[in-house]
């Protein structure tokens, strides 16, 4: 592999990483201050992605389809908190699997009614549709680097709001001890429906963003579901800053897997997996 492949396999595997931990951030918020275990959270990406074909079918702009899909999504997560998962936080653990798997199922067949069984794909705006030339053989897309750009600016802006706001100081106390942020007299359901909000949103303008590098199919969420529970499994369940730097590790692991051993590729992630298991069993970070 000479140093051109090599840079466009790095730049790929930073933004697989950095998509990831966009989805799996918001699970282990979830998961870590709401203590929700979201089998469905893959939906959501799968939602983001479909939103985008859907938008943009109809209106021919993918720049709608954000616009349209942000506050949609955002819509969709205080809602189902609202609705559903606020009666979950004192149940127990098989009662979330079993609402969340039921949502799965009510998501995937409403998608087939909706828009059928097919593969689709959503086409790169033609504003970004250039590519930046690398050898007089190699060329890396221009959306791609976009992507990841965005995904950069949006978990700094994680950042600012978990250790720079009011907000983000409420959350983090309720990420270590639910119990005495209620106490203090601070409306934890209001807290709880804005995490579950922002997660969902974080889900689906991944599917949003990826939409046009990927194809959009029915089922997608799934195996983003697995690898972003993985993440959340190495980075430590509720931390944010663990799931960035298990995602990009993630990330790198897949895309170079692929490239030097492919017919093995699949078993590095979970490989990868085991050893920061044995090395620190409660992830590389146990909270944020």
């Amino acid at each position: 592999m000479d140093f051109i492949s090599f840079s466009i396999q790095t730049l790929n595997a930073l933004q697989y990483g950095l998509l990831l931990f966009l989805v799996a951030s918001g699970l282990t918020l979830v998961f870590g201050i709401m203590g929700v275990i979201n089998l469905a959270h893959g939906s959501f990406y799968m939602i983001g992605a479909y939103l985008a074909f859907a938008i943009t079918s109809k209106t021919g702009s993918f720049f709608i389809a954000l616009l349209l899909g942000i506050p949609l999504a955002a819509t969709l997560g205080a809602a189902l908190e609202w609705l559903l998962f606020r009666h979950l936080y004192k149940r127990n653990h098989l009662e979330q699997v079993l609402l969340t798997y039921g949502l799965i199922l009510i998501f995937e067949e409403l998608r087939s009614i909706l828009l059928g069984d097919d593969v689709h794909g959503v086409d790169v705006p033609a504003l970004f549709g250039a590519s930046v030339r690398l050898s007089d053989t190699l060329s890396y897309p221009v959306y791609r680097l976009l992507m990841s750009g965005v995904c950069i600016v949006l978990a700094a802006g994680m950042y600012g709001l978990i250790h720079r706001t009011r907000l983000g100081m409420m959350i983090r106390a309720g990420n270590h001890d639910r119990d005495m942020v209620e106490a203090l007299g601070i409306d934890i359901n209001r807290i709880y429906l804005m995490v579950f909000a922002l997660g969902v949103t974080l889900a689906a303008f991944a599917g949003l963003i990826a939409a046009p590098v990927s194809s959009v199919y029915p089922g997608m969420g799934s195996q983003v579901l697995i690898v972003s529970f993985v993440i959340v499994v190495i980075g430590g369940i509720g931390s944010v800053w663990g799931a960035l730097l298990a995602a990009l590790i993630i990330g790198f692991a897949d895309t170079f897997g692929k490239v030097l051993l492919p017919e093995s590729a699949g078993l590095g992630v979970y490989l990868v997996m085991a050893v920061v298991l044995l090395w620190r069993p409660e992830g590389i970070f146990k909270r944020s």
